[in-house]
């Protein structure tokens, strides 16, 4: 029994080494253990946060690399992956994003039922594709494009968020552009995602109205219009 007693008290670790035993137990941590821990914090900024957040924002809050923000989402994007939750995580605008999940949108209609805003009139939606394509762009040069003047239709765009100043031209105007919003509205990851005009082929009623419109345009600039024609920035 004493032979026996002596091997257990030789292999009877010391109290250093039973320490440095446990410190070397706590941080052994589970592979994967630091990029959960980031993506709880990623997904905590995307919820607080009302705009989209890109990798650079979301590094920058959260100290770390970019690299390691990309792998967070990544796991995010599993979590949320359609079928899974009733939240979406969406790349919009250059950035990340929560939404709810499409199938969704009619319960949330009957929940939320409200006034709804109103919908863009036809000047408003050709300034802003105006806008968006040809963009930075200055008002003159959107009323020239246009024919008549788009003061109301930039104003109102404006003050929904659409479109945002972006500068001035050599020549002190105001140039706009689109916003994050333009982008979030139309679910639109970036400008690159926007329809190919190219691709566009007019029927040819579309072809005489363009047409029609053209020689109307041009007989407001050298001022033969006849009175009551184009009254104003709601018409096309």
């Amino acid at each position: 029994m004493s032979d026996a007693a002596d091997v257990v008290e030789l292999h009877r670790p010391t109290p250093d080494e039973s320490g440095r035993e446990a410190e070397a137990g706590a941080g052994a941590a589970p592979a994967g253990a630091g990029e959960t821990e980031l993506a709880r914090l990623v997904e905590a900024l995307l919820f607080l946060s009302s705009d989209p957040l890109n990798a650079e924002q979301l590094a920058e809050a959260t100290e770390s690399s970019e690299e390691a923000v990309g792998n967070a989402l990544a796991l995010l994007s599993e979590r949320y992956a359609p079928g899974r939750s009733g939240i979406r995580l969406r790349e919009l605008g250059g950035g990340w994003t929560f939404a709810s999940d499409p199938a969704a949108e009619e319960a949330a209609r009957r929940l939320f039922s409200r006034v709804r805003v109103s919908a863009l009139t036809p000047a408003q939606a050709e300034t802003l594709a105006i806008v968006a394509y040809l963009q930075p762009i200055s008002r003159p040069e959107i009323t020239r494009i246009r024919g008549v003047s788009a003061d109301s239709a930039t104003a109102t765009l404006l003050e929904r968020g659409l479109i945002e100043a972006a500068g001035h031209s050599q020549f002190g105007a105001v140039l706009y552009r689109t916003s994050t919003q333009f982008l979030k509205l139309f679910g639109l990851r970036t400008l690159a995602e926007l329809p190919d005009v190219a691709r566009w082929d007019p029927d040819p009623q579309e072809q005489a109205q363009l047409r029609e419109r053209l020689l109307r345009a041009g007989e407001v600039r050298v001022g033969n219009a006849r009175p009551g024609e184009l009254d104003g920035d709601e018409r096309l």
